[in-house]
């Protein structure tokens, strides 16, 4: 008897990525939303990364295809892949609706961010050690990212409803970023990449409010220098154990 787990779910992923990759081609490219777009204005709200930092999101669309065209071709009835495989396409099939969404509604976009995190987080939980670099390192970037991001639309939110003021929104949300990433890094093994893309977010927002907001700065620039150097340990780890 075959008790190897159909390759379905392998071509669901794989087609779920191309949708969500294919997104920004009908939607445009996003770097942030418009002050108009909230109750209160945002006007370089403390907690948004730069521009630059988007810039991630062309390493993990091509990461991501690379596994989903991989782990179909080569890894399509594997048991070890097959775990990772239904919150991945949920992540996935989430985000390739994000975009429009995020244009029209950044309210109803953070509750899309938040289901993406924790679908992206499982996946990264469940995600193979044997094929590292082709499935676990760039579901861990796309988790990273999403931990980042989906805080950061938090803190916009927090503040463009007027709930909070925007650098208090800002200090709460960095510290809850931080909280969920420390949870991810200490229970999940593994984890070079997604501290690294934490570490990414963490940089820019570091960089933006370094003039202008203190407090801000010290959380995001702490944030970034523990991450950093905790994706720098993954990595050395991962090259001499020859993942």
């Amino acid at each position: 008897m075959n008790d190897r787990p159909s390759p379905l779910m392998a071509l669901v992923v794989l087609l779920a990525t191309g949708a969500f990759i294919a997104s920004p081609f009908f939607t445009g490219e996003f770097r942030g939303y418009q002050p108009d777009q909230f109750p209160v204005p945002l006007v370089d709200p403390l907690i948004q990364p730069p521009g630059w930092t988007f810039s991630i999101w062309l390493v993990i669309y091509g990461w991501m295809a690379v596994s989903a065209v991989y782990g179909l071709i080569y890894r399509a009835s594997e048991p070890d892949w097959a775990a990772m495989r239904p919150s991945m396409a949920v992540a996935v099939a989430v985000g390739a609706t994000w975009l429009p969404v995020a244009m029209a509604s950044p309210l109803l976009a953070a509750v899309l961010i938040l289901v993406m995190m924790v679908a992206a987080i499982v996946a990264l939980h469940d995600a193979p050690f044997l094929d590292h670099w082709w499935a676990r390192a760039p579901a861990g970037l796309f988790a990273g990212w999403l931990t980042a991001a989906a805080f950061v639309s938090l803190g916009l939110i927090l503040a463009g409803y007027g709930l909070m003021s925007g650098r208090t929104a800002a200090i709460v949300c960095l510290v809850l970023a931080l909280l969920v990433a420390a949870f991810v890094i200490w229970t999940v093994r593994d984890t070079a990449m997604y501290s690294a893309a934490v570490c990414w977010a963490l940089t820019g927002i570091f960089l933006s409010t370094l003039t202008d907001d203190r407090t801000v700065a010290v959380i995001s620039g702490a944030g970034a220098l523990i991450t950093g150097l905790l994706a720098l340990r993954g990595v050395q780890k991962l090259t001499l154990t020859g993942k």
